[in-house]
């Protein structure tokens, strides 16, 4: 049994190893730790200490378990004319978005998807373009999905 003083460093320490994501550095969410054994020691025992071995013994955990890397999705709306409904949806898909589904307003076609953020930067520019300017998009943050495995690569390699 430890001095109970020793907790709130053990705590620090290992909210400290999840913030600053012992892996890649980016921090970690959903995650759960639980104190099995400590030994305290009269001669070397310290706040400093437990708190050091409580961020070692986070990120050894982390390594052994096999955690991924997520990144935010987005939900999409996009409204464009029947005309360049294949060019939107091809356009979409080249950006690893998931159709969710794709309904007809009037004269015009309404898309909805889920594409990873990192796949929308350019992408009005790039609707317009495909459009000739006539579609219109919205976006709002949806979840974090895992990155793709080649993703990882190259972000990381």
């Amino acid at each position: 049994m430890i001095d109970p003083a020793y907790l709130g460093p053990i705590e620090t320490g290992v909210r400290d190893a999840a913030t600053s994501g012992p892996l890649w550095g980016y921090p970690m969410i959903d995650w759960r730790a639980v104190l099995v054994a400590a030994e305290q020691r009269a001669s070397d025992s310290s706040d400093l200490a437990f708190e050091n071995a409580a961020r070692q013994a986070f990120d050894s955990a982390a390594e052994q378990a096999a955690p991924v890397l997520l990144e935010p999705i987005m939900q999409v709306e996009i409204v464009t004319p029947e005309e360049y409904f294949g060019g939107v949806n091809g356009d979409l898909r080249a950006r690893r978005a998931v159709i969710t589904g794709s309904t007809v307003r009037g004269a015009y076609r309404v898309i909805t998807a889920e594409v990873a953020l990192s796949a929308m930067f350019g992408y009005v520019t790039d609707l317009r373009s495909v459009s000739q300017g006539r579609a219109s998009v919205s976006r709002e943050p949806c979840r974090y999905g895992e990155v793709p495995p080649e993703r990882v690569k190259e972000m990381l390699g």
